[in-house]
């Protein structure tokens, strides 16, 4: 009978002392730690050191791209003028602002540099 009543207060102290450590584990592990932290603080600094310089050359390659786009189409619209008319426009101001070839207007340079027309093409520029 005396290991019956040993056991039973075995059973018990264990289930408290096995409570009481969890519950010092879990009040001990409330937060991050400082190293944690760090740790976290260098690896968003690394993928905005990664990514930063990507998206500065990423808008800049896109106004290259669309001024490219703007003279091909400037050129295409000259090509439809002379298969429409049998000669190449004479007077490049009227035909850029001619409603017919550019229902929205003339294309604009992103970088705000003017075309150039020569031997009946938009020339392509550097930026």
């Amino acid at each position: 009978m005396s290991n019956t009543w040993y056991g039973l207060i075995d059973n018990t102290v264990y289930k408290k002392l096995s409570a009481y450590l969890k519950e010092i584990a879990m009040n001990r592990r409330k937060g991050f730690t400082l190293i944690e932290l760090l740790i976290v603080v260098l690896i968003l600094g690394a993928l905005a050191a990664i990514a930063i310089p990507k998206i500065a050359t990423s808008s800049t390659t896109a106004k290259k791209n669309a001024c490219d786009t703007n003279v091909d189409i400037m050129n295409s619209q000259i090509e439809m003028y002379f298969a429409n008319n049998g000669a190449y426009p004479t007077d490049y101001v009227a035909f850029f602002t001619n409603a017919a070839y550019f229902p929205e207007g003339r294309p604009l340079c992103p970088f705000t540099t003017a075309y150039v027309v020569t031997a009946d093409r938009v020339v392509a520029h550097v930026h």
